[in-house]
């Protein structure tokens, strides 16, 4: 324990007392006394408040730590009102309608296309959709290989993107026992979170930030991102416990290839073209490229088949 102020003040009276007295021949002995008796209670004080610092900072780091804890908790195993809301409009058999967005990770049309039309709107309809986020490039006939527009590190973000929405995901406090797919409002999040920053795809910092901020096992699409197995067409792969990206990315770039969608980004609801962005403009749009008529659209189909 440091010394008190009052135990200081008493062990300087004692030096004073037993000091030579000034003007003696041992003045400058006193002088020297005194000196080490201060400097050593001054390095005392600064070693106390160093000390204080010190704990202070070590408990402002514990709180970090246990926040980041928790945030990462919550995130990855809570679930949110529209994991319950969703498990729930499954049980009730529901009949949805299909809304698809058709882009390119790295197309800057693909992120005025999420940002401006598609997450707005999904946030009023999330319920009365069947939201699928599909890619386009091209499949060679030959080797099978997968090319998009903007190189290979485009592809990388399609394949992180489609292994996000498609990661088994369980959930405790869901009204059915599980869900075979991440929660779109995860997926989606995930996707337009990266697309945000898209010209750093697939920087390792921005997909960890972006998994941990939606509540996306990291280590889980990693591994779906790197997996080698690529035989999505056998009825017999486990894809849904455990998901190739590889397969993904070319299964969903051959049903693009499919539907005749090539322009990034390319929206369809009730499968057929609802509007397309493309070199920063709405073009070929059914009826406006507003928030709001979309959703009034998918309201009426709903409203039509429920």
């Amino acid at each position: 324990m440091p010394p008190t102020t009052y135990e200081v003040y008493k062990e300087l009276e004692r030096e004073e007392r037993f000091a030579p007295q000034a003007g003696s021949s041992q003045e400058s002995s006193y002088n020297t006394w005194r000196e080490r008796a201060i400097g050593r209670n001054l390095r005392r004080g600064i070693a106390l408040i160093i000390g204080c610092w010190l704990i202070y900072f070590l408990y402002l780091n514990r709180l970090y730590a246990a926040s980041i804890t928790q945030r990462f908790s919550n995130n990855k195993n809570g679930v949110s009102d529209y994991d319950a809301t969703a498990d729930a409009a499954v049980s009730g058999q529901t009949t949805r309608v299909a809304l698809e967005a058709h882009i390119m990770s790295k197309c800057p049309d693909a992120q005025d296309c999420l940002q401006k039309l598609v997450v707005p709107a999904m946030e009023r309809i999330s319920d009365k959709v069947d939201f699928e986020l599909s890619f386009i490039g091209s499949v060679s006939e030959k080797t099978s290989d997968v090319e998009c527009k903007h190189g290979p590190t485009e592809c990388i973000g399609n394949i992180l993107m489609l292994c996000a929405a498609n990661l088994p995901f369980h959930s405790a406090n869901s009204v059915v026992s599980s869900t075979p797919r991440t929660p779109v409002i995860r997926s989606l999040g995930f996707a337009n979170c990266l697309i945000s920053d898209y010209e750093q795809i697939p920087s390792r910092s921005l997909v960890e930030s972006c998994s941990l901020e939606h509540g996306i096992d990291f280590e889980s699409l990693n591994q779906c991102a790197s997996h080698e197995d690529d035989n999505l067409d056998d009825p017999q792969d486990p894809i849904t416990d455990d998901p190739s990206g590889i397969s993904l990315l070319r299964q969903s770039v051959k049903h693009s290839e499919d539907v005749g969608v090539k322009t990034s980004c390319t929206v369809r609801v009730d499968e057929k073209v609802w509007c397309i962005r493309d070199g920063g403009e709405w073009k070929d749009c059914y009826n406006g490229s507003g928030v709001t008529t979309l959703v009034e659209e998918v309201e009426r189909l709903w409203e039509q088949r429920n």
